[in-house]
């Protein structure tokens, strides 16, 4: 029995097949963040990216290649990843390998001109693509 319950509650809970939680992040209004910026949300673990054009990417900190957090160097205007020198650009475009491909996503929703994230769920991507950009 004390084998058991120790199984029990060190064992990670399955998630029900078909549910995604959502865990909804709000970031805040639109206008507080301008126009090719990066904030960093340590709680959410992702960057709020707003792009040149106003429109939003919500970028998660995990490098593809090996999953080292990857901070984003204000000089450079790039994320570096500290274990393997891949770099990735302010729309997490790789532009130096041995990352195979972009940072992952979270979807980005506006609300009343408010910026919300679901870091509930995670979109994996090869490379940016335009219609990945949340606009308000």
């Amino acid at each position: 029995e004390g084998a058991w319950i120790t199984t029990a509650i060190l064992r990670p809970r399955k998630r029900k097949a078909g549910v995604e939680q959502e865990k909804i992040v709000v970031a805040g209004p639109v206008d507080r963040f301008e126009g090719g910026s990066v904030t960093a949300f340590t709680a959410g673990k992702f960057y709020l990216t707003r792009v040149e054009n106003g429109g939003f990417l919500a970028l998660s900190r995990r490098c593809t290649h090996l999953g080292c957090t990857v901070p984003w160097v204000e000089g450079e205007e790039r994320f570096v990843c500290p274990c393997h020198a891949s770099s990735f650009d302010l729309h997490g475009e790789v532009l130096s390998p041995p990352a195979p491909r972009a940072l992952d996503l979270h979807p980005v929703r506006i609300e009343n001109g408010i910026v919300k994230v679901d870091t509930g769920r995670t979109l994996k991507r090869r490379s940016f693509e335009a219609s990945q950009v949340a606009r308000a």
